[in-house]
């Protein structure tokens, strides 16, 4: 997917906080650290640092959602950040987003910590990070 395309799934998937634009998917795809996962239904971008990895986003367009895309985006997260030296791996996610948060549990990621106010949408609303992890290995 080009940068373009990756925004423009992006703001179909998110308003909170905002969606990221072509620019911002350009900038982190020239990073030596990030791969990206995925079609033009659904997308993820993580990145390894050290033995740490971090899913940075995850989108799935409507249409295909609850159809396992983006259990098997996880699978292919998981599966890439080990092969490039990931012993855990971390995301943030707004706590009020219940359906991506029984997606990430289901895939055995579990609550480390929580970020107050993370989150800041266009229209001023406020809302929480949770920080999830899981092992690797």
């Amino acid at each position: 997917m080009t940068p373009d395309e990756m925004a423009s799934l992006h703001a179909r998937c998110f308003t909170m906080p905002r969606s990221w634009s072509a620019a911002e998917f350009d900038a982190l795809l020239a990073r030596t650290d990030v791969f990206a996962l995925g079609d033009a239904g659904g997308f993820l971008l993580g990145r390894v640092v050290a033995d740490e990895a971090e899913l940075l986003t995850l989108a799935v367009a409507p249409e295909y959602r609850r159809q396992g895309r983006a259990a098997a985006l996880l699978a292919d997260f998981a599966e890439t950040a080990r092969q490039n030296g990931a012993a855990t791996a971390f995301l943030e996610v707004a706590a009020g987003n219940d359906a991506a948060i029984a997606l990430y549990r289901g895939a055995g990621w579990t609550e480390a910590g929580r970020r107050r106010a993370y989150y800041r949408g266009p229209d001023g609303a406020v809302a929480d990070a949770l920080v999830l992890t899981r092992p690797l290995a």
